[in-house]
């Protein structure tokens, strides 16, 4: 009998993903666990090998919908057996008295063609072709995929898009986090000149002799490192249904980057075991994987603290959203020259906006008052960074 391969249990509480494209095709041989698509859940593009030789009799999701686990795939005709259930499986149109059921009529339209309209999200059926013999056109495609999009509405032209994909994922995880955290979010700015001229020292042999690029993310990591250090519970989760606080012993850093699809958080493990350099060959490395969607799955896992540097594309102060579980996260805005005042004097000096979204659940306003403090003396004396508490 025919293998029925269903959307297999993926782990991490994932419970469905969306298919964002098949690597096989119906009557394509398959050996055992080869991939054969590729799924986007809400941490990764997962590859989904099959677990099974044998025969594609029927693909049972399109690219662009949602499956969910346990729900079949595609069907398989393992190896020895026939495919002529492929033809028994074709659908027939609904019969009414005194009319012979009747195979409904294939879609006529070339490769070309129905890989455009998978593109665009439209459906062959529901378009009447104007090529030979009924055939659709891309410029079919193209037409219906405008109609689709431009519509009419009360108070003028509308466009309407998809909300797939990771821009789908981010809209879950973001109404989860205001849902579950009861956010409050601090405001503060440091000095960073030392660290400034820093960096600017550095960055030019680094770039020349490792091939790296030196950001400011990886003294961000190490200066919030250190005051977690001290301030523990901006380090944690909450266990909801045995209402207890989890202190983590460890230190994972989500680092937000922004893709072509949207932002992603990749994990940056066990920072404060890293150098300086470390972290940034990390960062960088990561930051690749996730504008390529190569990430892995347990590279986007794990976090206990977030750092979104938003700053890179302008801006100063913002309010940002946890990264639920976790209980902090940490924005960095754009750094510019303003006066400031520095022993008696005013200076012009290179100044930070920082802002600390925190879960009033688990701290209060003067924990994470005294946590930003903290985070701010180390960025300001740069030098504290490299002396290691214990």
């Amino acid at each position: 009998m025919p293998f029925d391969f269903v959307l297999p249990d993926l782990g991490e509480g994932i419970t469905e993903g969306e298919i964002r494209k098949w690597l096989v095709k119906e009557g394509n041989a398959i050996e055992e666990h080869q991939t054969v698509l590729e799924i986007e859940t809400d941490k990764a593009v997962v590859e989904v090998p099959s677990p099974k030789k044998g025969t594609v009799l029927k693909i049972n999701k399109e690219e662009g919908d949602i499956a969910k686990v346990g729900e079949v795939l595609m069907r398989i005709a393992e190896a020895g057996e026939k495919a002529e259930e492929q033809s028994a499986e074709k659908p027939k149109s609904v019969s009414v008295v005194g009319v012979l059921p009747e195979e409904e009529e294939e879609v006529l339209a070339a490769p070309a063609v129905r890989a455009l309209a998978k593109e665009l999200g439209v459906k062959l059926e529901s378009i009447k072709g104007s090529g030979p013999g009924g055939s659709i056109t891309k410029e079919d495609v193209a037409d219906a995929s405008e109609k689709g999009k431009k519509t009419e509405g009360q108070f003028g032209a509308m466009e309407r898009m998809p909300l797939k994909g990771l821009r789908r994922t981010i809209a879950k995880n973001l109404i989860t986090a205001q849902k579950t955290t009861a956010s409050v979010t601090g405001m503060d700015e440091a000095d960073i000149t030392e660290l400034w001229n820093l960096r600017e020292k550095e960055k030019k042999p680094i770039q020349q002799e490792k091939g790296m690029h030196l950001t400011f993310m990886p003294f961000f990591i190490k200066a919030v490192y250190h005051a977690l250090l001290e301030h523990p519970l901006l380090n944690a989760s909450i266990d909801d249904e045995r209402e207890e606080i989890i202190i983590k012993k460890y230190y994972n850093f989500g680092i937000a980057v922004d893709t072509p699809e949207g932002l992603m958080v990749p994990v940056v493990k066990d920072a404060g075991k890293k150098t300086i350099l470390e972290l940034a060959t990390e960062i960088q490395n990561l930051g690749q994987k996730a504008r390529e969607r190569k990430i892995k799955l347990e590279e986007i896992k794990g976090s206990t603290f977030t750092i979104t540097n938003y700053g890179h594309f302008g801006g100063w102060f913002a309010t940002p959203i946890i990264n639920y579980p976790d209980v902090a996260i940490l924005g960095t805005g754009k750094i510019s020259d303003k006066p400031w005042v520095k022993d008696g004097k005013i200076v012009i000096r290179k100044i930070l906006p920082l802002s600390l979204t925190f879960d009033h659940r688990v701290t209060d306003g003067v924990d994470a008052s005294k946590f930003l403090t903290k985070v701010i003396q180390y960025l300001e004396d740069p030098a504290l960074l490299f002396i290691e508490s214990a």
